[in-house]
């Protein structure tokens, strides 16, 4: 009898260690929440997937300076709930398989967020693997519409996705440059040809046609072949979706300029950093259209305080360098993440994106902003043109709420 009453405090303990594993978010303070940190006083654990080597290396090693460098301003302000905040980064190589790679590591070290992928086909590859690991993943840059309304019904996006950038490419294209034959030269993946379908929607509906469409690959950095057929075409205007800022979109603008082509162009929404001017020869690419939503020292962002606040943080772990759109995107991720978890009074991935969803957010680095009921983030949008090697901003071109819903 003894050794049945042993037997059965032994069971109950196995079962009660048993429950708390498979509430991998521990803590009361949690409210349960998978994927969360198991001790409510410890450090709250947020990762970072994003390209640390391969051709947008560069960029990723920029986001995770700048997610860190937010990180080090909540906690200084006391953290989250309470608690400090922790960093744990993964290298998705800008492959959909070192993603979910990344992010089953991620998950198995007890995060409670994700932020990230850095492209399109990386992110929809590790929706999956984080719903099922009940993990939140805020998106910072990728733009493929599916990421929203797709495989995770929580997701939260910041950058502006392709229905706004084609929205915001057509209006300018047809009403600001007159243009009304256009070719298309796009990445032949999920950002790319999503970019394409939503841009050939907005010209069309203003009445230009497309002459004709090029298709390029991710690593590629010799356009000459697809700048060649474009020629043939003779467009107006030339729109190029290419995501790669460090490696081919530099190279593309440059080959455009030596290419000899008339045709004006105009780069998708945030595709031409100043690092991309600059690594292109500057002045080299004047008249260079694009378009963005963020410019750390132009009005009004440079009267922000938590953008200030950013920069100088920043540029301590970043030889004095200017933070782009993409370090300004991470970085809002952490403050956006970090105002949730506390408004929500949780870590759990569906308390923390219902806190987001649909609601506003006061004085962040891009300013005020606010999310649709699906979870994209919406914030003016600025068209800018390459003048004298410089980025020079222009009216806001205003999109309808429709258009920010993807519709």
């Amino acid at each position: 009898m003894v050794k049945m009453k042993k037997l059965a405090g032994a069971l109950l303990v196995t079962a009660a260690l048993t429950a708390g594993c498979a509430n991998s978010g521990g803590s009361s303070g949690d409210k349960g929440s998978a994927g969360g940190n198991s001790v409510a006083s410890g450090p709250i654990k947020i990762g970072v997937i994003v390209p640390l080597s391969g051709p947008a290396g560069p960029n990723g090693k920029d986001v995770l300076a700048a997610i860190q460098a937010e990180v080090d301003i909540v906690n200084q302000a006391g953290g989250v709930m309470g608690r400090q905040v922790e960093v744990l980064s993964e290298d998705d190589k800008s492959t959909p398989a070192s993603g979910v790679t990344a992010a089953n590591d991620l998950v198995s070290k007890g995060v409670s967020v994700v932020m990230g992928g850095w492209n399109s086909p990386v992110t929809l590859a590790i929706q999956p693997v984080l719903v099922r690991a009940g993990v939140l993943n805020i998106t910072t840059i990728p733009q493929a519409a599916n990421i929203l309304g797709g495989a995770d019904p929580d997701a939260v996006r910041l950058n502006a996705g392709n229905a706004v950038g084609g929205y915001v490419a057509g209006q300018f294209i047809v009403k600001k440059l007159n243009g009304h034959k256009v070719g298309l030269l796009l990445e032949n993946d999920a950002y790319g040809n999503d970019a394409g379908t939503y841009v050939t929607k907005a010209l069309q509906d203003l009445g230009a046609t497309v002459a004709t469409t090029q298709k390029f690959e991710y690593t590629d950095t010799d356009f000459r072949i697809p700048l060649s057929n474009l020629a043939g075409a003779n467009p107006d205007v030339v729109f190029s979706a290419d995501a790669a800022e460090s490696s081919g979109m530099p190279a593309l603008v440059t080959q455009y300029g030596q290419s000899g082509l008339k045709a004006t162009h105009f780069a998708g929404l945030g595709t031409v950093s100043p690092n991309v001017v600059k690594l292109a020869g500057g002045s080299a690419v004047n008249g260079l259209y694009s378009a963005d939503l963020y410019f750390p020292e132009a009005p009004p962002f440079n009267s922000y305080d938590a953008n200030k606040k950013f920069i100088t943080a920043f540029q301590k772990v970043s030889n004095g360098n200017l933070p782009d759109k993409y370090a300004a995107l991470g970085a809002e991720s952490v403050m956006v993440w970090a105002q949730a978890a506390k408004n929500a009074k949780s870590l759990d991935r569906h308390a923390v994106a219902t806190a987001i969803q649909g609601n506003s957010f006061h004085s962040t680095v891009l300013g005020d902003v606010s999310f649709t009921k699906d979870g994209q983030m919406k914030s003016p949008i600025y068209p800018f043109e390459v003048v004298n090697g410089q980025i020079k901003v222009l009216d806001e071109v205003s999109v309808p709420d429709q258009v920010w819903s993807g519709k």
